[in-house]
């Protein structure tokens, strides 16, 4: 049994791992005058999705300690020590759950309030959102980069698993049909309520 939950954990923990890369090349093109700009989240601007993708690193950081705290860190204190870079700020983030999660030895139980999940459980929800919201910052400041085909593929087979019609539509939006043939990415985007061509680049709201 302490082979298997070691085996899960660290498939868990390599697939963080991808979609916490993914994510960082998407944060390299992050300018401040884009943060007014609308994302594929809707009604969401990029500074509130950055500002959205922090607080669940920090929670996943303090999810390798096995206990999740349900009132986030404020960010203002931590971004002003960046100089305001919100952009920056993840990146730190980012870079610290990869060395946490790195140094995490067993599967043992997360506790996020009352509710108590397995490590690789944590990890792979973490690696879907973190690699979702990485496709939503790119749109965002108008790049295309989609989601490797083959991370894509793990994460659409653990996303029919742990996504729940409670999760819909508060965390993500109902499905949306793909054409047949559609890549692995596309598909995950549509099964998570998002428009795989979303367009873009529109202009910041006056």
């Amino acid at each position: 049994m302490n082979g298997e939950r070691e085996r899960a954990l660290t498939a868990g923990v390599a697939l963080l791992e991808r979609a916490i890369d993914y994510t960082l090349g998407s944060l390299r093109v992050v300018s401040p005058d884009m943060l007014c700009r609308p994302t594929p989240c809707a009604g969401w601007t990029l500074q509130r999705l950055l500002t959205h993708v922090t607080g669940s690193l920090r929670a996943l950081n303090e999810a390798a300690t096995g206990d999740v705290a349900l009132v986030p860190e404020p960010v203002g204190a931590r971004r002003a020590a960046r100089g305001g870079d919100l952009a920056l700020l993840v990146r730190d983030d980012a870079t610290e759950v990869l060395g946490t999660w790195a140094n995490v030895i067993s599967g043992g139980p997360v506790s996020i309030g009352d509710r108590h999940l397995t490590s690789p459980m944590v990890a792979a929800v973490g690696a879907i959102e973190i690699a979702v919201h990485g496709w939503d910052i790119a749109r965002a400041c108008g790049e295309h980069r989609p989601i490797p085909p083959l991370t894509a593929a793990e994460l659409l087979d653990l996303a029919r698993l742990f996504v729940t019609p409670a999760d819909r539509p508060h965390r993500f939006g109902a499905p949306r049909r793909v054409v047949p043939g559609a890549s692995p990415g596309a598909r995950l985007l549509a099964y998570l309520g998002r428009d795989p061509a979303w367009p873009g680049t529109p202009p910041c709201s006056s």
